[in-house]
């Protein structure tokens, strides 16, 4: 197997997903720092790789990926075929990419828009994604009243998708103190084996929420 190549930036929780897959799984992998500070990522190289212009792009010999959701799958699919990471069963599949949608959708227009304020100045308005993070941890924690992991009793996609802006969400100014089944949650996966951590920030909101 040829080391796999992702081009990623050490705070993007979305590049974060992806590496810590790869941890999981034991795959090899050099990182490709994108510094998307002076503007790398619209560089034509890069957007050869994505049109987009966003991190993270993973290569594989001649297979060129980018969108963290899609390359999880991919991943899952090419190295841990048959496996609880991406069921092949249809009920269980679809719940797992229900996740990846509430990754993409509301996980993204909450605590990840609030975080990017925050760590990065992004100019914007940063309560109206709290309030999105704090509706979708409420949900989160109800479900999570009755079972250990996102889906059920073991690790899929789904907790790898939604884990890392979850856990920095106090960088955005978000508490999770109120949520404790998300809490614990998190515990769970943090405790599997080989899981790496994304490089916290020591924001302002993240020490009026501790």
């Amino acid at each position: 197997m040829t080391t796999l190549v992702l081009h990623r930036h050490p705070l993007s929780g979305h590049c974060h997903r992806v590496e810590l897959f790869l941890s999981l799984l034991e795959l090899p992998v050099r990182m490709v720092h994108v510094d998307l500070a002076k503007g790398e990522q619209k560089s034509p190289a890069f957007v050869a790789k994505n049109l987009f212009a966003q991190v993270p792009v993973l290569e594989d010999g001649t297979v060129t990926l980018a969108d963290s959701s899609a390359i999880l799958v991919y991943l899952a699919r090419r190295y841990a075929a048959g496996s609880a990471w991406l069921p092949s069963d249809p009920v269980a599949a679809a719940e797992v990419q229900r996740w990846l949608s509430i990754a993409a959708g509301q996980l993204v227009a909450g605590p990840a828009v609030a975080r990017v304020a925050a760590v990065f100045g992004a100019a914007l308005d940063i309560e109206p994604p709290r309030a999105i993070a704090r509706q979708l941890f409420e949900r989160m924690n109800a479900h999570l009243a009755e079972r250990p992991m996102l889906t059920g009793d073991v690790s899929t996609l789904a907790d790898v998708a939604m884990y890392t802006y979850t856990a920095h969400a106090p960088e955005g100014g978000v508490s999770l103190e109120p949520y404790p089944n998300v809490r614990r949650w998190l515990a769970r996966v943090e405790a599997l084996p080989r899981f790496v951590p994304m490089q916290a920030t020591a924001t302002r909101e993240r020490a009026q929420v501790q």
